[in-house]
């Protein structure tokens, strides 16, 4: 078995990591101070739009891990990715569906919500795939992936704390 030249997938995968576990806590304290606007009554709109963020953040650091382990072969870090990328793709087929429902009109929610993590979860596929023949191309693919998925992902952490941020002004403007 062909193992991977570990230098060549290791630094870009420390910095998503780091990235992605820092975002998911900053997640976390968002939520902390928007934790009125999470009630029984928006439990559709938190799975629909919270729910992923920390998806997509929680595989971000994932992948990151298993492509830092230093002993994988070409097979193994395939299999690794590939199975991250399949659970993506189902996921995000879920969030899309649910989006369909509840009538989601804004064409950036879509987008961001829904199609740019579907796509970029198949060009993750795609990666795993190319890994056995191609290490470096998959290198290049799986980075390009990642980097749309973190960026969607910061916009619509963003996009939630315009929600709660309206929602306390709101709240404050009715007393």
């Amino acid at each position: 078995m062909m193992l991977i030249e570990w230098h060549d997938w290791h630094d870009f995968h420390m910095l998503l990591g780091t990235a992605s576990a820092a975002l998911v806590a900053l997640l976390f304290v968002a939520v902390s101070i928007g934790a009125s606007f999470l009630t029984p009554e928006r439990s559709v709109a938190t799975r629909t739009f919270m729910s992923p963020v920390v998806f997509h953040f929680s595989t971000l650091l994932l992948i990151s891990l298993i492509v830092m382990v230093p002993t994988h072969t070409a097979l193994s870090l395939a299999i690794g990715i590939a199975l991250v990328a399949v659970a993506g793709l189902g996921y995000t087929t879920v969030v899309l569906l649910g989006l369909a429902r509840a009538s989601i009109s804004d064409i950036a929610d879509r987008f961001g919500y829904g199609i740019l993590p579907l796509a970029s979860y198949a060009a993750v596929l795609a990666a795993a795939g190319v890994v056995v023949s191609r290490a470096k191309l998959a290198a290049g693919i799986l980075a390009a992936a990642l980097l749309i998925l973190l960026a969607v992902n910061i916009r619509n952490a963003w996009d939630l704390m315009l929600a709660f941020a309206r929602q306390i002004a709101n709240k404050n403007t009715d007393t």
